[in-house]
């Protein structure tokens, strides 16, 4: 045998790498190796990552640091199955790292990852991939981001994956997602709901959770409920309800009936089948708060008369308020079913649970079934007692939900209104007005507001200082506070006593400052309470006094902004203030009763502010017309001695001395607008007061007065300057200008006219007497000839003022004869009105019955229409559609 020659081994190639084992400790070198070119390194690397990343937030805070994310986003589109796979998994743990998640976003990687949803894939990166989109979807912007790129398709496929955890992360991340409206209504298109009834039946509790979730909310869309009933939904669910083992399913099964239940087939279904007494049942022999509570809130969903989420629910009609209306019929048919059902009995029950979160959700549903008259009635004995101990609860939502309650079921119920009352709910209600929570106080407000529409229960309710009470919510800034505040005033303060209270604890300024407001709601019933406190003539001054004319007419000048409760709240206050009234509107109707201090100042336009009187008074003499004062008070102070040489003080000015009273007395008698009374001198008081009428009784009518009696007067007298008072003395308070020839009109008129019994002689005898005072008969064709201009200017510059008494005017034309007629008719009580005209002209209109109806049992034709001659023949009656009428008015 020969010898054996051992083979020589060849050395290994030059150009090749020499195997090498390394082994790293350090995280920032295996990031390193995520830019190698090798599958093997590649996926060792990943496979240590991901569990570095496994073991706590600070390692996904470290790797972040070390710039793994952008090498490993690279990896997610890599050929080798196992680096994908890896870099997906790492990605699944790292993206609930919300700067991973910001990361990520910026990177736009949201492509990639979903399309390792595909079913070619392994369940491995289905589980991660879905894992990541899970966490991603928490934010809005990731939402966005799956939706633009298409994930909700794959995402509802891997609902029916055979892997739990898939299932889990997919119905997770859609839960997420269709929280957003957008994606609700894509997600209806791919027929979601089977494979999540599918989920129900999972041996997984989170996953059955999940499911019930996303069901809870995308049935909040009609076309899901559809879908829902369809695919007999409805069973399984109260199959849950059913089961006691699923009992931690019970609330969120009972948020999806709830929603449900919206649909009124819906409701007829259950009812048939026997599922809505189970239901009632169910949340009436529960002992979990959350249970009962979420019962509750389904009965108030499905009866409860909210708005539409989406009008396409009704595409077959066009017109919103017809929506709505139907929407109204299917609550009212909800509503019907429940009271057969006696859901009445289960709410009452509720309400004495010792959950607070039941008691408020049984209110709130207590408020939807009210609606409904025959459980309105229900609730009148057993339920308004409960509901009134719960405005004393120490928890103020609570005390919120039992007042709205309470709010709808006084509604329009003068019986359950009593019912509170009965049950001690004012003084609570009260106290609720000072209460933290908005809401609380606008129920209570509205309860209060439906009890005082009964007087009885009004002036209860008043005897509990509610105008006090008030104030808080008037001061609100809440619209919904301020409205509702404004509507209680209206309805409270309908007595003298309410209107005093109000307006002595400073209840109107706050009142009078919601007229600014912008909200429709808050300016009509603010303008509303107006209305009502301008019923009392102090409350009135004071609502004037704080600007609310002003406001007002600011606000009917405005097409948008006035309602019929503004403007009613401006007449009802010109009517307290008539000398803005006739300026204004130019007429005073039979009912505005002139009253001393009524002053004609002759038209302005809207928007124009009317000086007052004491103004008017103080005002330097102009060339304007002159301003017309009514005031029968006479001066009660004794008058001096003639042999004083006090200063007698006429309208801020005064007169010399006693010479100057009786020339300035002999005067007014010669320029004819003397009267028949005795001299008397006026006191140097403050007041403004009129010339002295004169040292003796005079004798014998002015018509038999000569030449000779004026040359002395002449002669006697001497022209007096006359200086003026000064302004605004300190130690002497104003009074309006005394008008002692008006005194004796008023007190001739009630001796000799007022007794008369037939009207229509009196209104004749009036006219009559009233054109003997201004001048007498003027015929037409005279007119132009009679002076009264010149007459009313010399009265201006005797009296040193603007504004002229009427009993003054001896020399009158329609205007002033018009404003004495109504003055003395509202004196002696004689029904007329006082329209003003163009040009110069008045006139009073009368109504009176036909004389030849009078006595004639039943139905009478309505009173026929005068104007009032007091021009060319005193007394004449024209007939206010008649052509003498219109010449009257207008020739």
């Amino acid at each position: 045998m020969g010898k054996k020659i051992k083979k020589e081994v060849e050395p290994p190639p030059k150009d090749v790498f020499d195997p090498l084992t390394i082994e790293s400790k350090k995280a920032a070198t295996v990031v390193l190796m995520l830019n190698s070119p090798e599958e093997e390194i590649l996926a060792k690397a990943c496979e240590a990552i991901y569990k570095f990343a496994l073991k706590g937030e600070e390692n996904k805070a470290t790797l972040l640091e070390l710039g793994a994310v952008e090498p490993l986003t690279k990896l997610l589109t890599h050929e080798d199955k196992v680096v994908r796979r890896n870099a997906t998994m790492i990605f699944g743990i790292m993206a609930s790292n919300s700067d991973v998640k910001k990361l990520l976003r910026e990177l736009e990687v949201m492509n990639s990852v979903i399309a390792q949803l595909a079913p070619e894939e392994e369940v491995v990166i289905h589980e991660f991939a879905s894992l990541c989109l899970a966490n991603m979807s928490v934010e809005y912007t990731g939402k966005v981001q799956i939706f633009e790129h298409g994930g909700l398709e794959p995402l509802i496929r891997l609902l029916s994956s055979p892997d739990p955890d898939v299932k889990k992360n997919s119905i997770e991340c859609i839960y997420n997602l269709v929280q957003d409206f957008q994606c609700r209504t894509t997600l209806q298109e791919l027929n979601p709901i089977p494979p999540m009834l599918e989920l129900l039946k999972s041996e997984y509790p989170i996953i059955q959770l999940l499911a019930l979730k996303t069901l809870g909310v995308i049935t909040c869309d009609k076309e899901s409920r559809t879908m829902l009933k369809d695919n007999q939904g409805l069973d399984q669910l109260t199959k849950i309800l059913e089961t006691k083992e699923l009992n931690d399913l019970h609330v969120e099964a009972l948020a999806v009936i709830a929603n449900c239940l919206e649909d009124m087939d819906t409701m007829v279904l259950m009812q048939q089948t026997g599922g809505l007494k189970k239901l009632l049942s169910f949340a009436e022999n529960s002992t979990i708060p959350d249970i009962q509570k979420n019962a509750a809130k389904a009965i108030t969903k499905a009866a409860y008369d909210g708005t539409l989420e989406h009008q396409s629910l009704f595409v077959f009609t066009r017109k919103k308020n017809l929506t709505y209306f139907f929407f109204g019929f299917i609550k009212a048919e909800n509503r019907k079913v429940f009271h057969e059902q006696e859901v009445e009995k289960c709410l009452v029950t509720l309400l004495g649970s010792d959950s607070d979160g039941t008691k408020i959700a049984a209110s709130q549903a207590i408020s939807a079934m009210s609606e409904n008259t025959s459980s309105k009635e229900f609730f009148n004995t057993q339920g308004i007692p409960q509901i009134v101990q719960l405005l004393k609860s120490d928890n103020e939502e609570v005390r919120e939900a039992a007042a709205l309650a309470l709010a709808n079921l006084t509604t329009s119920s003068s019986a359950n209104a009593n019912a509170a009352a009965e049950a001690d709910a004012i003084d609570p209600l009260i106290n609720i007005l000072s209460s933290k929570r908005d809401g609380a106080i606008a129920n209570a407000a509205t309860v209060l507001t439906n009890m005082a529409i009964q007087e009885p229960l009004r002036t209860v309710i008043q005897s509990h200082e509610v105008m006090h009470a008030l104030l808080g919510p008037l001061h609100s800034t809440n619209t919904v506070v301020q409205s509702t505040a404004a509507l209680t005033v209206a309805a409270t303060a309908c007595d003298v006593e309410a209107r005093t209270e109000l307006r002595t604890c400073g209840g109107l300024e706050p009142l009078v400052e919601l007229l600014h407001s912008k909200n429709d709601e808050v300016r009509r019933h603010a303008s509303w309470a107006v209305m009502v406190c301008a019923s009392d003539e102090l409350t009135a001054v004071e609502l004037c006094r704080l600007g609310a004319l002003d406001i007002l007419e600011e606000i009917n000048l405005s097409v948008s902004r006035k309602n019929k409760f503004s403007e009613a709240a401006y007449n009802k206050l010109l009517n307290n203030n008539l000398s803005l009234k006739y300026s204004q509107t130019g007429y005073l109707s039979s009912s505005n009763i002139i009253s001393d201090g009524f002053y004609d100042y002759g038209r302005i336009n809207p928007g124009t502010k009317l000086l007052p009187l004491k103004g008017l008074c103080l005002q330097e003499l102009n060339d304007q017309r002159a301003i017309l004062l009514v005031n029968s008070k006479s001066d009660i102070s004794p008058p001096p001695s003639m042999e004083d040489k006090s200063s007698d003080v006429g309208y801020g000015r005064s007169i010399s001395s006693s010479s100057s009273l009786r020339r300035a007395s002999k005067e007014k008698n010669t320029a004819g607008f003397g009267s028949p009374t005795e001299e008397k001198s006026e006191p140097t008081s403050g007041r403004n007061t009129v010339l002295s009428r004169g040292a003796a009784k005079e004798k014998g009518s002015r018509k038999g007065r000569g030449k000779k009696e004026e040359e002395k007067v002449k002669e006697e007298e001497e022209v007096l300057a006359v200086p003026k008072l000064t302004e605004g003395s300190p130690d002497k308070e104003w009074f309006p200008p005394l008008d002692p020839d008006f005194c004796v009109y008023v007190y001739e008129v009630t001796k000799s006219i007022l007794p008369i019994i037939n009207i229509k002689d009196q209104i004749e005898s009036l006219a009559k007497y009233v054109a003997d005072k201004m001048g007498g008969k003027i015929p037409k064709e005279k007119l132009s000839d009679f002076s009264w201009e010149l007459h009313i200017s010399e009265l201006k510059f005797q009296l040193k003022s603007n504004v002229v008494p009427i009993g003054y005017i001896k020399k009158g034309i329609f205007y002033h004869r018009a404003l004495l007629f109504k003055a003395l008719a509202d004196k002696i009580g004689v029904g007329c009105s006082l329209v003003r005209g163009e040009y110069s002209r008045a006139w009073n209109e009368v109504k009176l019955l036909n004389e030849a109806r009078k006595g004639i049992i039943g139905n009478l034709p309505p009173p026929e229409e005068y104007i009032v001659d007091l021009m060319f023949h005193p007394g004449a009656l024209l007939k206010l559609r008649s052509k003498e009428a219109d010449l009257y008015r207008f020739l």
